[in-house]
Protein backbone atom coordinates (compact mmCIF):
# COMPACT_ATOMS: atom_id res chain seq x y z
CA UNK A 1 0.00 0.00 0.00
CA UNK A 2 1.35 3.38 -1.21
CA UNK A 3 -0.85 5.54 0.62
CA UNK A 4 0.60 7.49 4.05
CA UNK A 5 0.22 10.75 6.35
CA UNK A 6 2.78 13.25 5.32
CA UNK A 7 3.93 15.99 7.88
CA UNK A 8 1.75 18.67 5.82
CA UNK A 9 -1.25 16.85 6.00
CA UNK A 10 -0.93 17.28 9.35
CA UNK A 11 -0.38 20.84 9.56
CA UNK A 12 -3.54 21.29 7.42
CA UNK A 13 -5.78 19.48 9.53
CA UNK A 14 -4.15 21.51 12.78
CA UNK A 15 -4.09 24.67 10.35
CA UNK A 16 -7.96 24.33 9.33
CA UNK A 17 -9.25 23.10 13.30
CA UNK A 18 -7.23 26.19 14.82
CA UNK A 19 -8.89 28.71 11.49
CA UNK A 20 -11.57 27.18 10.80
CA UNK A 21 -11.85 28.10 7.06
CA UNK A 22 -9.73 26.68 4.24
CA UNK A 23 -8.67 29.94 3.18
CA UNK A 24 -7.37 30.83 6.55
CA UNK A 25 -6.05 27.53 6.76
CA UNK A 26 -4.21 27.30 3.93
CA UNK A 27 -2.42 31.07 4.39
CA UNK A 28 -1.12 29.86 7.41
CA UNK A 29 0.27 26.58 5.93
CA UNK A 30 1.47 28.90 3.17
CA UNK A 31 -0.61 27.15 0.20
CA UNK A 32 -2.90 28.62 -2.11
CA UNK A 33 -6.80 26.99 -1.09
CA UNK A 34 -6.65 24.88 -3.99
CA UNK A 35 -3.42 22.92 -3.17
CA UNK A 36 -4.81 22.39 0.16
CA UNK A 37 -8.10 20.99 -1.16
CA UNK A 38 -6.47 19.07 -3.94
CA UNK A 39 -3.69 17.49 -1.05
CA UNK A 40 -6.45 16.33 1.42
CA UNK A 41 -8.48 15.19 -0.68
CA UNK A 42 -5.78 12.91 -2.79
CA UNK A 43 -5.01 12.01 0.85
CA UNK A 44 -8.86 10.99 1.54
CA UNK A 45 -8.47 9.03 -1.81
CA UNK A 46 -5.48 6.82 -0.33
CA UNK A 47 -7.35 6.16 2.92
CA UNK A 48 -10.76 5.34 1.12
CA UNK A 49 -12.15 7.87 3.88
CA UNK A 50 -13.01 11.19 3.75
CA UNK A 51 -11.00 13.59 6.08
CA UNK A 52 -13.99 16.44 6.93
CA UNK A 53 -17.28 17.35 5.67
CA UNK A 54 -18.75 20.66 5.02
CA UNK A 55 -21.57 22.23 6.95
CA UNK A 56 -22.99 25.61 5.43
CA UNK A 57 -19.50 28.05 5.90
CA UNK A 58 -17.54 25.63 7.87
CA UNK A 59 -15.42 22.69 8.28
CA UNK A 60 -16.45 19.36 10.76
CA UNK A 61 -13.36 16.73 10.87
CA UNK A 62 -14.74 12.89 10.78
CA UNK A 63 -13.40 10.40 12.79
CA UNK A 64 -10.92 9.60 10.72
CA UNK A 65 -10.17 13.40 10.80
CA UNK A 66 -10.26 14.05 14.42
CA UNK A 67 -7.67 10.97 15.48
CA UNK A 68 -5.51 12.57 12.65
CA UNK A 69 -5.89 15.80 14.48
CA UNK A 70 -4.93 14.23 17.59
CA UNK A 71 -2.00 12.77 16.52
CA UNK A 72 -1.15 16.37 14.58
CA UNK A 73 -1.32 17.98 18.21
CA UNK A 74 1.02 14.91 19.76
CA UNK A 75 3.74 15.03 16.92
CA UNK A 76 3.95 18.56 15.53
CA UNK A 77 5.27 20.05 18.85
CA UNK A 78 7.80 17.29 19.36
CA UNK A 79 9.14 18.04 15.54
CA UNK A 80 9.11 21.55 16.29
CA UNK A 81 10.73 21.33 19.68
CA UNK A 82 13.73 18.99 18.03
CA UNK A 83 14.40 21.51 15.23
CA UNK A 84 14.85 24.26 17.98
CA UNK A 85 16.88 21.76 19.77
CA UNK A 86 19.04 21.02 16.76
CA UNK A 87 19.42 24.90 16.08
CA UNK A 88 20.31 25.15 19.96
CA UNK A 89 23.00 22.12 19.36
CA UNK A 90 24.62 23.92 16.61
CA UNK A 91 24.69 26.95 18.49
CA UNK A 92 25.34 25.78 21.63
CA UNK A 93 24.22 29.51 23.39
CA UNK A 94 20.92 29.99 22.41
CA UNK A 95 17.46 28.78 23.40
CA UNK A 96 14.92 28.44 26.59
CA UNK A 97 16.07 25.62 29.44
CA UNK A 98 12.88 24.51 30.65
CA UNK A 99 13.28 23.12 34.33
CA UNK A 100 10.92 20.88 36.00
CA UNK A 101 10.56 20.58 39.78
CA UNK A 102 10.23 17.43 41.51
CA UNK A 103 10.15 18.84 44.46
CA UNK A 104 9.02 21.75 47.40
CA UNK A 105 11.75 22.95 49.11
CA UNK A 106 14.23 22.32 46.04
CA UNK A 107 12.66 25.69 44.31
CA UNK A 108 14.33 27.73 46.91
CA UNK A 109 17.89 26.18 45.95
CA UNK A 110 17.14 26.35 42.27
CA UNK A 111 17.14 30.33 42.87
CA UNK A 112 20.68 30.12 43.94
CA UNK A 113 22.08 28.75 40.96
CA UNK A 114 19.36 30.57 38.39
CA UNK A 115 20.87 34.07 38.89
CA UNK A 116 24.25 33.17 38.00
CA UNK A 117 23.25 31.09 35.05
CA UNK A 118 21.17 33.82 33.57
CA UNK A 119 24.42 36.46 34.14
CA UNK A 120 26.47 33.29 32.07
CA UNK A 121 24.02 32.98 29.53
CA UNK A 122 22.30 36.40 28.35
CA UNK A 123 20.81 34.62 25.28
CA UNK A 124 18.97 31.75 27.28
CA UNK A 125 15.57 32.45 29.16
CA UNK A 126 14.77 29.83 31.86
CA UNK A 127 11.07 28.63 32.44
CA UNK A 128 10.45 26.17 35.34
CA UNK A 129 7.42 24.40 35.44
CA UNK A 130 6.57 22.82 39.02
CA UNK A 131 3.31 21.10 37.80
CA UNK A 132 5.59 18.14 36.35
CA UNK A 133 6.30 17.72 40.44
CA UNK A 134 6.50 13.71 41.24
CA UNK A 135 6.12 13.53 37.70
CA UNK A 136 9.09 14.58 36.17
CA UNK A 137 10.80 11.82 34.55
CA UNK A 138 8.01 11.30 32.16
CA UNK A 139 7.82 14.91 31.60
CA UNK A 140 11.63 14.74 30.60
CA UNK A 141 11.41 11.85 28.43
CA UNK A 142 8.14 13.35 26.81
CA UNK A 143 10.66 16.45 25.62
CA UNK A 144 8.15 18.71 28.03
CA UNK A 145 11.27 19.81 30.06
CA UNK A 146 14.87 19.86 29.54
CA UNK A 147 15.98 19.60 33.39
CA UNK A 148 14.57 17.68 36.58
CA UNK A 149 15.84 18.55 39.68
CA UNK A 150 14.58 15.97 42.05
CA UNK A 151 16.20 14.48 45.85
CA UNK A 152 15.00 11.01 44.02
CA UNK A 153 16.69 9.62 40.90
CA UNK A 154 14.95 7.44 38.30
CA UNK A 155 17.79 5.83 36.49
CA UNK A 156 16.20 4.79 33.21
CA UNK A 157 17.72 4.28 29.46
CA UNK A 158 18.20 7.19 27.76
CA UNK A 159 18.78 9.65 30.92
CA UNK A 160 21.60 10.69 32.88
CA UNK A 161 21.40 12.00 36.24
CA UNK A 162 24.03 14.41 38.04
CA UNK A 163 24.37 14.73 42.46
CA UNK A 164 25.07 18.43 42.63
CA UNK A 165 24.10 18.76 46.14
CA UNK A 166 24.13 17.07 49.64
CA UNK A 167 21.76 18.04 52.79
CA UNK A 168 20.47 16.23 55.57
CA UNK A 169 16.94 15.57 56.39
CA UNK A 170 16.35 17.41 60.36
CA UNK A 171 13.17 17.67 62.28
CA UNK A 172 12.74 21.39 63.12
CA UNK A 173 10.82 21.83 66.15
CA UNK A 174 9.58 24.68 68.49
CA UNK A 175 12.27 26.29 70.71
CA UNK A 176 10.07 25.38 73.68
CA UNK A 177 9.47 22.00 72.24
CA UNK A 178 10.70 18.75 74.69
CA UNK A 179 12.90 17.60 71.56
CA UNK A 180 14.83 21.14 71.38
CA UNK A 181 18.32 20.76 72.13
CA UNK A 182 18.58 17.09 71.94
CA UNK A 183 21.30 15.84 69.46
CA UNK A 184 18.74 13.15 68.10
CA UNK A 185 15.45 11.07 68.36
CA UNK A 186 13.92 7.74 67.57
CA UNK A 187 11.46 7.17 64.97
CA UNK A 188 9.52 6.18 68.25
CA UNK A 189 9.73 9.93 69.68
CA UNK A 190 7.08 11.02 66.99
CA UNK A 191 4.00 8.70 67.86
CA UNK A 192 2.54 11.85 69.83
CA UNK A 193 3.36 14.72 67.04
CA UNK A 194 1.47 16.34 64.80
CA UNK A 195 3.99 16.08 61.89
CA UNK A 196 3.75 18.72 59.04
CA UNK A 197 4.74 18.09 55.58
CA UNK A 198 4.08 19.16 52.20
CA UNK A 199 1.16 17.88 50.26
CA UNK A 200 3.33 14.62 48.78
CA UNK A 201 2.26 11.06 48.46
CA UNK A 202 3.32 9.67 52.08
CA UNK A 203 5.35 7.05 49.52
CA UNK A 204 7.16 10.04 48.80
CA UNK A 205 8.35 11.57 51.82
CA UNK A 206 11.84 10.29 53.15
CA UNK A 207 10.42 11.13 56.79
CA UNK A 208 8.47 8.25 56.43
CA UNK A 209 10.47 5.74 54.15
CA UNK A 210 13.41 6.37 55.95
CA UNK A 211 12.53 6.82 59.43
CA UNK A 212 8.91 6.19 60.48
CA UNK A 213 7.96 3.06 58.24
CA UNK A 214 11.00 0.54 59.03
CA UNK A 215 10.38 1.64 62.91
CA UNK A 216 6.84 0.45 62.47
CA UNK A 217 5.85 4.12 63.63
CA UNK A 218 2.57 6.59 62.86
CA UNK A 219 2.87 9.99 64.34
CA UNK A 220 -0.62 11.36 66.25
CA UNK A 221 -1.59 13.16 63.18
CA UNK A 222 -0.34 14.24 60.09
CA UNK A 223 -1.12 17.74 58.62
CA UNK A 224 0.21 19.33 54.90
CA UNK A 225 0.82 22.71 53.68
CA UNK A 226 2.09 23.80 50.62
CA UNK A 227 3.49 26.97 51.74
CA UNK A 228 7.53 26.48 54.01
CA UNK A 229 6.85 29.87 55.53
CA UNK A 230 3.61 28.87 57.01
CA UNK A 231 4.63 25.26 57.83
CA UNK A 232 7.48 26.47 59.79
CA UNK A 233 5.26 29.66 61.74
CA UNK A 234 3.17 26.63 62.53
CA UNK A 235 6.01 24.90 63.92
CA UNK A 236 7.36 27.98 65.61
CA UNK A 237 3.86 28.30 67.64
CA UNK A 238 4.01 24.62 68.78
CA UNK A 239 1.49 23.31 66.52
CA UNK A 240 3.86 20.37 65.10
CA UNK A 241 6.82 19.34 63.92
CA UNK A 242 8.51 19.44 60.43
CA UNK A 243 11.01 17.29 58.38
CA UNK A 244 12.72 19.46 55.99
CA UNK A 245 16.42 19.76 54.63
CA UNK A 246 19.32 21.30 57.13
CA UNK A 247 20.21 24.25 54.51
CA UNK A 248 16.16 25.20 54.77
CA UNK A 249 15.30 25.18 57.73
CA UNK A 250 19.10 27.07 58.47
CA UNK A 251 17.19 29.64 56.51
CA UNK A 252 14.56 30.62 58.85
CA UNK A 253 16.00 30.03 62.21
CA UNK A 254 17.18 33.60 62.29
CA UNK A 255 13.73 35.16 62.38
CA UNK A 256 12.17 32.12 64.46
CA UNK A 257 12.50 30.39 67.24
CA UNK A 258 13.44 27.14 66.02
CA UNK A 259 15.39 24.12 66.82
CA UNK A 260 17.01 21.41 64.53
CA UNK A 261 17.35 17.85 65.61
CA UNK A 262 18.73 15.08 63.99
CA UNK A 263 16.37 12.09 62.63
CA UNK A 264 17.74 8.88 64.44
CA UNK A 265 21.91 8.78 65.16
CA UNK A 266 22.90 9.09 61.76
CA UNK A 267 20.55 11.20 60.59
CA UNK A 268 18.68 11.03 57.11
CA UNK A 269 21.44 12.38 54.47
CA UNK A 270 20.05 13.12 51.15
CA UNK A 271 21.37 14.59 47.59
CA UNK A 272 19.54 16.75 44.99
CA UNK A 273 20.40 15.71 41.03
CA UNK A 274 19.60 17.27 38.02
CA UNK A 275 18.22 14.66 35.05
CA UNK A 276 18.85 15.67 31.40
CA UNK A 277 18.46 13.29 28.60
CA UNK A 278 21.42 11.37 27.57
CA UNK A 279 21.70 12.97 24.14
CA UNK A 280 20.97 16.51 25.30
CA UNK A 281 24.67 16.22 27.61
CA UNK A 282 26.11 18.11 24.25
CA UNK A 283 23.79 21.21 24.70
CA UNK A 284 26.83 23.85 26.34
CA UNK A 285 24.08 25.73 28.42
CA UNK A 286 22.33 22.31 30.01
CA UNK A 287 26.20 21.38 30.76
CA UNK A 288 26.81 24.63 32.29
CA UNK A 289 23.63 24.70 34.84
CA UNK A 290 25.27 21.12 36.21
CA UNK A 291 28.98 23.15 36.36
CA UNK A 292 27.36 25.85 38.06
CA UNK A 293 25.30 24.06 40.45
CA UNK A 294 27.99 21.62 41.45
CA UNK A 295 30.36 24.90 42.28
CA UNK A 296 27.31 26.36 44.53
CA UNK A 297 27.07 22.89 46.52
CA UNK A 298 27.75 24.64 49.70
CA UNK A 299 25.19 27.48 49.23
CA UNK A 300 24.05 27.14 52.24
Amino acid sequence: MNSKVDLIHLKIIQAVDRHGTLTAAAHSVCLTQSALSHSIAKLEHLLGTPIWLREGRGIRLTQVGSYLLSVANRVLPLLQHAEDKLKQIAQGERGTLRIGMECHPCYQWLLQVVSPFLALWPDVDVEVKQKFQFGGVGALLDYEIDLLVTPDPFYKTGLYFEAVFDYEQVLVVAKTHPFAGRRFIYASSLRDEVLLTYPVPIDRLDIYTQFLNPAGVVPKSHKTNETTDIMLQMVASGRGVAALPRWLAEQYRASLPLSLVRLGKNGIAKQIFLGIRDGDRQVRYLSSFIELAQQLRNFA
